[in-house]
């Protein structure tokens, strides 16, 4: 088996906000295997800032990956425990080499295009017109779950844009989600969940920073609307170190992405001890490519949770490749009259 590695530079289509700056360009990494020609195909979504694996020596443990590919798969994810978007690409790139059709990991009624995946439609920080146009724009294109990222602009200003979603949408018309990627501080956090609160919130996504597992907690146990821990989970690697996290917090839930969590079986992981615990969970892509997000879809399909997932982000870049992956009200669609781009690689 012979495994090379491509880096690629995705492009946004517009500068996208979040609490820790404006994001303009995504690195990423394609991981191709080739044997008894066929080929494999994985992306290794290394996320800057954020990635618990974002260290100067990255490539090299890619190359080191590529060398050392006929270690097999069970091996490699042991030796990648702290690199977990390579683990990730390499459980794809594996199921992709394994499988009739590169692009299909995990064949369903998903991939049979007779069944969809509900997803929320997100919405980026930026001026209160432009936050309210993409609301505009999100509602017109059928979803009924929204999350808006919250924490860059004047609070004030972000729940006048919630109260005027409330205004015209009841929670039962309207599924609001809000993630504040750690915007707010231990001493001012209850206050503002209790102010969101008032606009009948599904949930708010890691309020405070992660690594303060005491004060977290105690926010869990006082909060007016549910909590979901999101960057806390990153950079646990340790089962009983996950546990541990689990029950000293005890949030009402966890969000799992696979890029940053370990791939396949760092979410497993994660699931059977939120699950173990009555904590629910989603799945949300990391700002992938469509070969991640088409990874991280179909996987998501197969563990067949009701909730609106966070996987819309595939028409954030101008040069993502071609997929059957569509946003349809409020849907992801993989749409087999569709191809994927035969020149990816």
């Amino acid at each position: 088996m012979k495994a090379t590695y491509k880096k690629h530079l995705l492009e946004f289509k517009q500068a996208s906000g979040t609490s820790r700056g404006i994001l303009k360009t995504k690195e990423t990494y394609f991981l191709i295997l080739e044997s008894n020609n066929k080929k494999g195909i994985g992306e290794c979504g290394l996320f800057k800032g954020l990635s618990f694996d974002d260290i100067p020596n990255y490539e090299e443990k890619l190359k080191w990956t590529c060398k050392n590919i006929n270690l097999g798969l069970t091996i490699l994810l042991k030796e990648l425990l702290n690199f977990p978007s390579i683990q990730f690409g390499v459980e794809q790139a594996f199921l992709s080499l394994e499988s009739n059709d590169k692009f299909i990991l995990f064949p369903s009624k998903f991939t049979e295009s007779k069944d969809v995946i509900p997803i929320n439609g997100l919405i980026w920080m930026g001026s209160k017109e432009f936050m309210k146009q993409q609301i505009k724009d999100k509602l017109n294109a059928g979803f009924s779950t929204i999350k808006l990222k919250i924490g860059a602009i004047d609070f004030q200003t972000e729940l006048n844009l919630l109260k005027s979603i409330r205004k015209e949408f009841s929670e039962n018309e309207i599924t609001l989600r809000v993630d504040a990627n750690g915007a707010f501080t231990p001493n001012n956090a209850l206050e503002k969940l209790k102010w969101l609160s008032d606009f009948k919130l599904h949930s708010i996504e890691q309020p405070i920073k992660a690594n303060q597992w005491q004060e977290m907690a105690l926010l869990c146990e006082k909060t007016p609307l549910p909590i979901a821990l999101d960057e806390e989970l990153i950079g646990v690697i340790n089962k009983f170190e996950k546990e541990k996290l689990l029950q000293t917090i005890n949030p009402q839930f966890i969000i799992l992405k696979p890029s940053l969590v370990g791939g396949i079986k760092g979410s497993n992981d994660w699931i059977t001890l939120a699950e173990n615990q009555s904590i629910d969970w989603w799945i949300t892509s990391a700002l992938e490519s469509n070969i991640g997000l088409n990874a991280i879809a179909q996987y998501t399909y197969s563990l067949q949770n009701k909730l609106p997932q966070g996987l819309g982000t595939g028409s954030l870049f101008t040069n993502n490749m071609d997929s059957p992956l569509v946003v349809k009200n409020g849907n992801l669609v993989y749409d087999n009259s569709l191809s994927w781009e035969n020149n990816i690689f």
